[in-house]
């Protein structure tokens, strides 16, 4: 599907609203990169994640814990869902998101639970890393 296909769809973070006045806002144009919080970034990055936006992806990841590269969704790879279970702000620069994210690749499920934890630097947030739940 073409990137371009999915102006007119609705949101992959679930929120019901259209993609490009929900996540796509924080990918693209002049609020790129600006999510007003870390909740807004978890949607956005798992938006990233289904559109293979790795760009966004890598801009959004703090420097101390960035990879070098990320690679694109394996052919077959469907993204289900996601949940945001908590959002929690710890202080005015910190704050930590619980979520699930669901997939299936090859009629296999799969399903990430994660809190993850953010940073604002100079008004950016930035995921940092994250535990993983059974």
């Amino acid at each position: 599907m073409k990137k371009s296909s999915f102006q007119a769809a609705s949101c992959p973070c679930g929120s019901g609203a259209a993609y490009e006045s929900c996540c796509g806002r924080w990918h693209a144009g002049e609020r790129r990169l600006l999510a007003p919080d870390a909740a807004a970034l978890m949607r956005s990055r798992y938006s990233a994640f289904v559109r293979d936006e790795l760009d966004y992806l890598l801009a959004t990841w703090h420097s101390s814990t960035r990879p070098a590269a990320l690679e694109p969704n394996p052919p077959g790879l469907q993204w289900l869902g996601l949940q945001v279970r908590r959002h929690e702000q710890i202080d005015a620069d910190h704050a930590i998101v619980e979520f699930v994210a669901r997939s299936r690749l090859n009629g296999r499920a799969s399903r990430l639970h994660e809190t993850s934890r953010f940073v604002r630097e100079d008004g950016r947030w930035f995921y940092i890393e994250g535990d993983f739940h059974d």
